[in-house]
């Protein structure tokens, strides 16, 4: 058999049906098969445990921890493990410039047509990246800006991102501005208005969370890209917890740049993200490494990394199936189910301070809660040590609190075990 040949054989499906037979015991998720045939509305999915049991009978999770740090990083389903490793196999079991290259590679443009018709983008729009770090870097590091240019955000925005601005600043002298914002937020037109007020002759880009990671909080992003579009400032949007935890697209944003991680709500592997810029923005914004003249105004030129691995990127397909097999606005409605269970218990509570707004519209599945008077660092030591409960401390100059992050594979008994916990040590204090 000639090259051509086994390379046309390898690419036939049924080759691929007995090699993805080979590599993935898991076969398609009971899970789906169960969302596929319930009737029912979200809200009533949200509270259905049966249904849920199901979904949570997809991942590998090891039920001896409790995870409520899902805004963090996400396990992926036994289907997405099962497909990364079989394209990993792949890859090494022949020459990787023909696995890597000549059969793998090409095959990431259906997975960027796919992440396209998800957010409701052209697949020329799409880059596939390792995370949302990577994503809004090339934003924020792309744009020509000169010495006494001011970048305005807040205090609010994910630490790297103030870290990529702070190093602009030391090298180049632009001007980091930020501003507080209410905790918790509440008032879409308070918001604008505090991004207008601390608009300058001298702003030259914005860069605004959709959802804030410290908190859950969801800002008015249309209306801060409309802000920013009437005066000429681009505005950069940080979808990093947004993307696949709440059903939204595009249109829902209007915006010309956003980036997201795939490893948290949409549950891909780990190291793999997702970069909008609108296609006759490409050119003018600079890729993190060097990319010829000729890609100017590919998408493609902010992949330029040099040799990658394939596997990772490829797996996103079955997380996008997995998503969109449970259904977005289903997902939603029980992460929101999820987070009233404990909040709302635990606001009854005279030493609990939530802050994070429960009104529609406001948040989703993350949510921020203080007990007054115990210490936040002590608190998330407190119930991993003794709870094997996994929560994330929030220690920001203007708020203190704990992040509380679950997922589709979280149970009511995980749930009500953390509020027990909690309330345990805002009656009787962690023990000395």
């Amino acid at each position: 058999m000639t090259r051509r040949e086994f390379l046309g054989a390898i690419g036939r499906p049924a080759a691929l049906g007995v090699v993805a037979a080979a590599f993935n015991p898991f076969g398609v998720p009971a899970a789906l098969a169960k969302a596929a045939e319930y009737t029912g509305s979200a809200v009533e999915a949200a509270g259905d445990e049966p249904f849920w049991f199901e979904i949570q009978q997809a991942f590998t999770v090891d039920r001896s921890v409790v995870n409520l740090n899902n805004a963090g990083v996400s396990p992926s389903p036994a289907v997405v493990q099962a497909a990364q490793k079989r394209h990993l196999d792949f890859s090494s079991s022949m020459p990787p410039p023909v696995a890597l290259w000549e059969i793998l590679e090409p095959q990431r443009e259906t997975v960027r047509q796919r992440l396209a018709r998800a957010f409701g983008a052209d697949g020329e729009e799409i880059a596939l990246v390792r995370n949302a770090s990577e994503g809004l870097q090339i934003c924020q590091l792309g744009f020509d800006l000169r010495r006494g240019d001011e970048v305005l955000t807040t205090n609010q925005d994910y630490p790297r991102m103030i870290t990529a601005f702070e190093q602009r600043s030391r090298r180049e002298g632009i001007v980091l501005k930020q501003f507080s914002l209410p905790v918790p937020a509440e008032d879409d037109d308070e918001i604008v208005d505090l991004f207008r007020r601390n608009i300058t002759p001298k702003t030259k880009l914005i860069l605004v969370c959709h959802m804030i990671n410290l908190t859950g909080q969801i800002l008015p992003v249309k209306r801060v890209v409309e802000l920013g579009r009437e005066r000429g400032i681009p505005v950069i949007v940080d979808g990093a917890q947004s993307f696949a935890h709440f059903d939204f697209d595009h249109a829902d944003l209007g915006c010309d740049y956003f980036a997201t991680s795939l490893h948290k709500w949409l549950f891909a592997p780990h190291g793999t993200g997702m970069l909008y810029v609108k296609r006759e923005k490409i050119r003018d914004l600079w890729p993190l490494m060097a990319a010829p003249p000729a890609m100017a105004d590919d998408i493609r030129k902010f992949e330029e990394i040099g040799t990658h691995p394939a596997a990772q990127n490829l797996a996103i397909a079955e997380a996008l199936t997995f998503h969109e097999g449970i259904g977005p606005q289903r997902k939603a409605a029980r992460f929101r189910c999820l987070r009233d269970r404990w909040a709302l218990r635990l606001a009854r509570h005279d030493k609990m301070r939530l802050h994070t707004s429960l009104k529609p519209g406001k948040a989703c599945g993350i949510a921020n809660v203080e007990i007054v008077g115990v210490d936040t660092r002590k608190l998330v030591d407190h119930l991993w040590k003794r709870h094997r409960i996994l929560v994330t401390p929030i220690v920001h100059p203007e708020f203190s609190g704990v992040r509380i992050s679950p997922s589709v594979y979280t149970t009511v008994e995980e749930i009500d075990r953390f509020s027990e916990a909690m309330e345990w040590i805002a009656e009787k204090g962690i023990p000395g």
